[in-house]
């Protein structure tokens, strides 16, 4: 098959390319509420960053410890990866959440069929909830001022 002398250029900088993106760690970003987090996994040993501490050190409950580690569990890739996250906005459980489902978009990357078993677990669903905007002549969001008669 014949190529032009620009299409061997192409070839040659996507295999370029392709060995750049094998060498690099895989990155997603996960929101929640007012959280996003941004995850990178590369191989390793199982260990999960957050801003420059141990996810022990990071998230002090055990609910929000578990719920990062769940899309790795379910993968059976928990020993596989290691997993640095930079996470900023919102507390703990927006946080945890967010970098959850960060988790699950970069293991989607890894292997695409993956994606079945993410979806039933619900990982890749995204969570649109956020907090309702307070309105004008009222306390709160739906909260009233109290009624006064006279």
């Amino acid at each position: 098959m014949y190529y032009s002398r620009h299409m061997s250029g192409f070839f040659i900088s996507f295999e370029r390319f392709m060995k750049k993106q094998a060498s690099n760690p895989l990155h997603a970003v996960g929101r929640r509420k007012k959280a996003v987090a941004r995850v990178w996994l590369k191989k390793g040993k199982g260990v999960i960053t957050v801003n420059g501490r141990t996810s022990e050190e990071f998230f002090n409950t055990d609910s929000t410890r578990d719920a990062i580690f769940k899309p790795l569990q379910v993968t059976g890739m928990e020993k596989m990866f290691d997993v640095q996250v930079n996470v900023n906005g919102g507390g703990q459980h927006g946080q945890s959440d967010a970098v959850k489902l960060g988790i699950a978009r970069a293991l989607l990357e890894v292997d695409e069929k993956l994606r079945p078993e993410l979806r039933k677990h619900g990982f890749l669903t995204v969570d649109a909830r956020v907090k309702e905007r307070k309105k004008p002549g009222q306390k709160g969001a739906r909260a009233k001022f109290q009624f006064v008669k006279r």
